[in-house]
């Protein structure tokens, strides 16, 4: 089976070239092309110009022979998780050939990808790397051979251009857009006419351009407290305060300003706003990433045992003086130490005696970072909110913070008594 892995929003002419270039392999070999398109959100999470019924049509029209969907992936994860699940899937689904295109020799890219394979980790590869995420591919397809004991044969085409000028999804839809939902010349000349024939068809129709729930997102980004921003995945306590101090949003340019803000770049902040858009939870994401861990597809150095463990190393680090940033590298680098990660732990509380009577045992807390950058814990009980800053050594206050800007490990809390007094038990990931 031929594969290919995409958007095609909306099918272009180097998308045709790719799927020629399949086509013809898919015919060499008796064989049928395959098109493994993104559906929901698209692999830089955000939502699609063209519905998924119309991108398939595109790619039929194309010379495709079947489409599969992938969804439910790109609102939740990073591409470092959802690369490794899309090759494991065309493996097993007898995807022999993957077919895709880059300006740079595939020796350069098996170079640049074995490094990446050999540490095990596909987050953080260099924005100045040519096809970055074509070299994801390859490292990822590199690993997944421990597992499967076969790869994907990968045919690599050069990317496509027109009269010189280099074809861009993005362009496309933005003159589109600009054009007031016509396609001008300038956009037509990279579409193959089965592509314009669709797109003038879906815009009759009203189908595109395809957008976000705007009012679900502005409600959500204005409304919602500091705790339960910080349980929605991909979002940092800096993330949340800035939203918090940004209100009150209309428009989604104002929460891009408030990420941006928070250092979110515009990837992550297309995922962050997709994860409230849909209410996606750190427990979601934590508990997708295990499934997939346990089917050995993720890998080592991204599990999440090992983004905890990063933590407490940091932590610890950071104890015995050494900066956040060089304990990082050292762990990156393969530095340990002995003592494993709590996944529990207790923090005080400073509470007022009138609060005092409305505490029980067991009583859920959360935990959150406020505007003066301390840890804290909220408990609702049935009388009142009771808001109060966590007290905890400065080992475990690192650590806390760390797993809070993790993004994804999910915190949880509950209130109990002991002899010295009420303590906030607070649980990392499955807490234990």
């Amino acid at each position: 089976m031929i594969g290919i892995s995409a958007d095609f929003d909306p099918v272009h002419k180097g998308h045709v070239k790719l799927i020629q270039k399949g086509r013809r392999l898919a015919d060499k070999k008796g064989e049928e092309l395959v098109i493994y398109l993104n559906k929901g959100y698209s692999a830089n999470h955000a939502p699609f110009f063209a519905s998924y019924e119309a991108r398939s049509r595109m790619a039929l029209e194309a010379g495709a022979d079947r489409i599969v969907p992938i969804e439910g992936l790109h609102h939740r994860l990073t591409m470092a998780y959802t690369v490794p699940i899309r090759i494991a899937m065309m493996i097993e689904d007898g995807v022999v050939d993957y077919v895709d295109a880059a300006n740079v020799s595939p020796k350069s890219i098996q170079g640049y990808a074995a490094k990446f394979a050999k540490k095990g980790i596909f987050s953080g590869i260099p924005r100045n790397l040519p096809n970055r995420n074509v070299i994801r591919w390859f490292a990822v397809n590199e690993f997944l051979y421990k597992k499967y004991h076969k790869k994907l044969k990968f045919h690599i085409i050069p990317e496509e251009s027109v009269g010189g000028e280099k074809i861009s999804g993005r362009v496309i839809r933005r003159e589109i857009i600009e054009n007031n939902m016509k396609i001008p010349e300038s956009a037509a000349k990279f579409l193959p006419d089965s592509t314009i024939h669709i797109l003038e068809e879906e815009i009759r129709k009203g189908n595109i351009p395809g957008e976000r729930n705007m009012k679900v997102v502005t409600k959500r980004f204005n409304t919602y407290s500091r705790p339960k921003l910080n349980n929605i995945a991909h979002m940092s306590a800096d993330a949340v305060n800035a939203v918090v101090k940004g209100r009150s949003y209309k428009y989604e340019d104002q929460i891009w300003a408030s990420l941006r803000m928070a250092g979110y770049g515009p990837v992550l902040t297309r995922l962050a706003i997709s994860a409230v858009e849909e209410d996606v939870t750190r427990r979601e994401v934590y508990d997708l990433i295990k499934r997939y861990q346990k089917d050995g597809i993720i890998p080592p150095d991204q599990t999440v045992e090992k983004v905890i463990e990063r933590a407490w190393y940091v932590s610890s680090k950071a104890r015995k003086g050494v900066p956040s940033s060089e304990a990082h590298k050292m762990f990156r680098k393969g530095d340990r130490i002995g003592e494993k990660p709590p996944y529990s732990f207790d923090g005080g509380m400073h509470l007022r005696s009138f609060e005092l009577e409305s505490l029980e045992n067991g009583m859920e807390a959360s935990i959150y970072v406020d505007n003066r950058d301390r840890l804290c814990s909220e408990i609702r009980a049935e009388d009142r909110k009771i808001k109060s800053p966590l007290k905890l050594p400065a080992l475990f206050a690192t650590y806390l913070r760390l797993l809070v800007d993790s993004q994804f490990i999910p915190l949880t809390s509950k209130l109990i008594e002991k002899e010295e007094g009420w303590r906030i038990r607070i649980f990392v990931g499955d807490g234990h």
